[in-house]
């Protein structure tokens, strides 16, 4: 799907009120992937015309929220209030052009209109009393609001590229505010007139928003503008098909962040939520934007799997290169370890990380895995380990460090035929060495392969942390 006519442009549109939620970044995503596929431009803009709950920590934590995932944005970010002047200028032109009108309905008049919509179950619409009656009746000392004149018969059709068309009777559709009473211009108007001015193309948002595309796409017209193509994509759900609310978990991208997922692996599993390609799963940023478009977005709500994604994290941790692991995880092993490693520490780890990326399904897990390579002796023992390492064990142990000690070259092949010379001179099952060996080694019942671990560790820190529990009562 291309545009009529330019270059694509798309926007994300948050508000600073909390969080980038997951479903604005998926938003937010197709958006930037739409853009990106047609060589068009995406473009940021922060909705922060309210300004009692819109915070800098919420703006900071939607940049570093979209900076954290890579999608990267063109031209400067957009503030949507510090173009609210530029906004209430045009209400006014609308005002003077007969196209839009003072309203002077009381609170109360307006409560009564919600009361009487109630009653008889149908939404809330303004019945337009001050549409064309005289404003010298207004009452005095009212501050009005300004409204736009709706058309009041036929319809406004919406060719949504998602969706399909979809067409509302134009007598549902009130006459609403551009300005509130005290001169601010409303949402309505604003995300016009910054659409319009920024150029965009496309408006890729979600489904709910569905309802605004009329009413907007009547400000375009009263404006003299052309309206935006749009395309309203379904809302994600939880795993209960319930809209995906705090009940069902993590809500923002920070989360997902902190607990150790791979900005390329939630990427991939946003974009599996609500389009598909074939049977196509793992799907590589390259191959996203080469194969993005609305045409592939379905019409029914996805629904968000923590079991998926943790599968499909684990496919990339598997997938990516050792080094880039580490300093994704270095973090949080610093936090773990309570500062920075030493030379020594970091080199274990470097070396250590092929086999401990391939045991872990996201970066807190390896984290916690990689911990044994660096803690300082003794090592603790999970419950676990403390059951493997028995007196029989304990024994075993003692005897094994005895042969260790003798192994002339420290590398892998060399210290597996120590332990399996062991093993058949000890007339027992290599697990019944092995398996007190990764207890005294690392702490816990799990470990890559004890070989790899045993060589880089080293000689020393082996035969150490192998005295220490053969010793131990």
């Amino acid at each position: 799907m291309t545009p009529t006519t330019g270059p694509v442009v798309t926007r994300f549109a948050p508000s600073p009120t909390g969080f980038l939620h997951i479903g604005g970044a998926r938003t937010a995503l197709f958006n930037w992937l739409f853009a990106r596929h047609h060589g068009g431009k995406f473009r940021l803009r922060i909705e922060d015309t309210d300004r009692k709950r819109s915070t800098q920590e919420a703006i900071d934590a939607i940049l570093e929220g979209m900076q954290w995932l890579g999608l990267d944005w063109d031209d400067e970010v957009v503030f949507q209030f510090s173009r609210a002047a530029h906004h209430a200028a045009l209400a006014r032109q609308l005002l003077a052009d007969g196209k839009a009108y003072h309203c002077y309905a009381s609170p109360e008049e307006l409560e009564e209109m919600r009361a009487a919509a109630r009653a008889e179950g149908r939404p809330m619409r303004y019945d337009g009393r001050w549409r064309d009656r005289d404003p010298a009746e207004a009452p005095e000392g009212v501050k009005p609001v300004v409204r736009l004149k709706m058309p009041q018969s036929g319809e406004t059709e919406i060719g949504d590229l998602v969706q399909g068309p979809v067409t509302v009777g134009n007598e549902q559709l009130d006459d609403m505010i551009l300005l509130r009473a005290d001169g601010t211009p409303t949402y309505m108007l604003s995300v016009v007139v910054d659409d319009h001015d920024m150029g965009v193309t496309h408006i890729i948002r979600g489904d709910d928003h569905l309802t605004n595309a009329f009413r907007q796409t009547q400000l375009y017209t009263a404006l003299g503008w052309h309206a935006p193509l749009f395309a309203h994509i379904p809302l994600i759900h939880g795993p209960d098909g319930a809209k995906l609310s705090k009940r069902h978990g993590a809500l923002g991208v920070e989360a997902y962040r902190d607990m150790g997922y791979l900005p390329a692996a939630l990427r991939n599993y946003l974009l599996r939520l609500g389009w598909g390609h074939g049977d196509d799963e793992i799907i590589s940023g390259e191959q996203a934007v080469a194969w993005f478009d609305l045409d592939g977005v379905g019409k029914s709500p996805a629904r968000f799997d923590f079991v998926k994604l943790d599968n499909l994290n684990g496919v990339y941790m598997r997938d990516s290169e050792p080094a880039a692991l580490l300093t994704a995880a270095l973090p949080l092993i610093e936090a773990a370890s309570g500062g920075p490693l030493s030379e020594v520490a970091m080199e274990r780890l470097r070396r250590g990380m092929d086999g401990l990326r391939s045991r872990a399904k996201n970066l807190v897990e390896l984290a916690e895995n990689a911990m044994f390579y660096i803690t300082d002796r003794p090592l603790a023992l999970n419950a676990k380990a403390e059951k493997i390492l028995n007196d029989d064990a304990r024994s075993r142990l003692a005897r094994l460090q005895a042969v260790l000690s003798k192994v002339d070259e420290w590398n892998e092949s060399a210290i597996e035929t120590a332990v399996r010379d062991f093993v058949d001179a000890e007339g027992c099952k290599l697990g019944e060495v092995a398996q007190p060996l990764r207890a005294a080694l690392s702490g816990s019942n799990s470990s890559p392969g004890i070989f790899e671990v045993m060589d880089i560790l080293g000689r020393g820190e082996c035969l150490a942390r192998v005295a220490d529990q053969a010793s131990a009562p």
